[in-house]
This record gives structure tokens, sequence and C-alpha cells, in this order.
């Protein structure tokens, strides 16, 4: 591969590398970036999603450059957060964390965000935030219950993962998908094509 189609993810997240792979991207480097990820004061969840992807993506820049092997990469950062109005619900990492969440969440609808930021060979940075609108079923005690044994929960933003059990919970979805996965793939494309890079590559058979 040239140095110039390059790609580095700066996460960690198998979800978003699924998510690269199924459009046939396949990232040279996985480089997670560990940010503080907490909101400033009044801080909007679209806001926080567009700066925590920003911060990635120049944390990662300045870790590649110290290393002239990757002068010429793009790198690509995301981050997703889910808010119910202006709440911003973290990451689960206990249980009793993800029961508030689901609770919450439960029969109402919410908002995911998630903010992808590229740089560029020449260093630019290039911002899109995806949005989407999800409608979850009310949750009985039991699908709560069942679900937190399942431990799909863990580290994920409002305590779900819409690709595993919690799918059945969406009741209705307005925008994109994948957006809700982790990565809003049109946005991505869109950047990825509108700054050079070859997004048809690793279209073809064999």
């Amino acid at each position: 591969m040239e140095p110039r189609q390059s790609l580095i993810l700066a996460s960690g997240s198998p979800r978003r590398l699924d998510l690269l792979k199924q459009v046939g991207i396949e990232p040279a480097r996985l480089m997670p970036m560990d940010l503080d990820e907490t909101p400033k004061k009044s801080e909007h969840p679209r806001s926080l999603a567009r700066r925590l992807a920003l911060e990635k993506a120049k944390a990662a820049l300045a870790e590649t450059s110290r290393d002239p092997a990757w002068s010429g990469a793009y790198i690509l950062a995301a981050d997703t957060v889910v808010a119910v109005g202006r709440r911003i619900l973290p990451k689960a990492e206990y249980l009793e964390e993800a029961s508030s969440a689901l609770h919450l969440l439960s029969g109402r609808n919410h908002w995911v965000f998630t903010g992808v930021c590229l740089v560029t060979p020449d260093r630019t940075l290039r911002l899109k935030v995806g949005e989407t609108k999800v409608r979850f079923k009310r949750l009985s005690t039991r699908d709560i219950d069942f679900y937190l044994q399942s431990g799909e929960w863990r580290g994920k933003a409002g305590a779900y993962g819409i690709q595993g059990i919690a799918g059945s919970f969406a009741q209705k979805l307005v925008g994109s998908y994948t957006n809700v996965v982790g990565l809003p793939l049109f946005e991505t494309m869109q950047l990825l094509s509108g700054e050079g890079f070859d997004v048809h590559s690793g279209w073809a058979e064999g």
C-alpha cells in the first residue's frame, strides 16, 4: 500500500474496525487514544462527540509525528455519545450505571451522536457528526435483568450495543444505523473520498 493511502484508525473499537472492513477499508494501524471523556459543564452531547473525535485525532497525530514512516498517513478518529435530551449517558462500567441507563432509555426516544475526524496527509483536519434518533420499546424488568447478565453493556455508551441483543429493543430508528454502532459510514466515506483516499480499492473481487 502506498504511504499516501495508509489509514490509521485512532480507536480500539472492534465495531469501528468491522464497519470499515465492511466497506473494504483495512486500516494499516490501530491506535487507541485513551483520553478523559468527561463532558464540560453544560456541554451539548453533539458538541462533546465532535470535541472528543477532534482530540483523539490530534492525540494520534502527535503520536505519529515522531515516526517518519507514518508521515503520509490518513488518521481517522471517532467518538460516540448517547443522550436523552441534553443528559449524556456515560460508557457503562458498572452494573448500577448500566441498570440506570436502561431504565432511563426504556420506552422513550434518545439521540446518538458520533463525531468523526479525519487528519489528511497534509495535516488538515476535517470533521463531521452523524446523528440518529432511536426509540426503545418499554423494557420489562426481565428484559433489563437478563440483558445485564449478558455483559454486552460493558464499556458502551448508553449501556447498549445495537448490533447485539439490544437490537431487539430498538422500536424505531431515524437516521444512520451504522452511526449507532459507532461509525457513520456515509459521513466517513464522504470525508475519506473528499480528501483523496481511494475508498474503492478494496471493492474488487480477489
